[in-house]
C-alpha cells in the first residue's frame, strides 16, 4: 500500500468517525426522527452511506459501467431497519472498501461509471483515487448534516461528544 493509499483511507476513516459520533446512544425512534424540513434522519444518513459505499465498491470492482442494483433507489434515505442494523452494515461496507482499495497497486486505475438519468450522454471514467475522494466528500458532507440533526434532537453535538 502506498502513502497515497494510507492518506486517503486515513481521511476516509476520519470522516466516517465524525459521521457516526452523532448517532451514538440514539434510540431507533430518534434515529428515524426528522428534525428539519428535510427528509434526512440520522438513521437514514447511515443507511445512505452504508449503501453508497457498497455500490461504489461494486462500481470500482466491476469497472465496466454496469449499474449496481439499488443505485437508483429513490427511498435510500429512509431508515428501513434498526439503527444497529445500519451501523453494522456501514462498518462492514467500510471494511470491504478499505480492504479492496488497499489491495490496488495504484489508484490510477480507470473505472467506467454506470449510466444514470443524471449522467452526461458520453461514458464517464473516474480513477480509483477520484472514487475514494468522492466517498470522502460525500461522508464529510453528511457528517455535517448528522451534527445538525443530532443537535436538533437533543442539543448534543460532535464537539461536545469529542471532549
Amino acid at each position: 500500500m502506498t502513502r497515497e493509499h494510507e492518506d486517503l483511507l486515513g481521511m476516509l476513516a476520519e470522516v466516517r468517525k465524525r459521521l457516526l459520533i452523532p448517532a451514538h446512544g440514539l434510540s431507533d425512534a430518534d434515529a428515524a426522527r426528522r428534525t428539519t424540513v428535510s427528509e434526512l434522519t440520522l438513521g437514514g444518513l447511515v443507511r445512505h452511506l452504508a449503501t453508497g459505499e457498497r455500490l461504489w465498491l461494486q462500481i470500482l470492482k466491476t469497472a465496466d459501467g454496469s449499474l449496481p442494483e439499488g443505485m437508483l433507489d429513490t427511498d435510500q434515505y429512509a431508515m428501513s431497519e434498526t439503527l444497529t442494523h445500519w451501523l453494522s452494515a456501514y462498518e462492514k461496507a467500510a471494511a470491504e472498501t478499505d480492504e479492496y482499495v488497499a489491495s490496488l497497486p495504484s489508484l490510477d486505475i480507470e473505472v467506467q461509471l454506470p449510466a444514470t438519468p443524471w449522467s452526461p450522454p458520453q461514458p464517464q471514467f473516474w480513477s480509483a483515487r477520484r472514487i475514494v475522494l468522492h466517498l470522502i466528500h460525500e461522508t464529510a458532507q453528511h457528517a455535517g448534516h448528522a451534527d445538525i440533526i443530532r443537535e436538533s434532537l437533543d442539543g448534543a453535538n460532535s464537539t461536545a461528544q469529542l471532549a
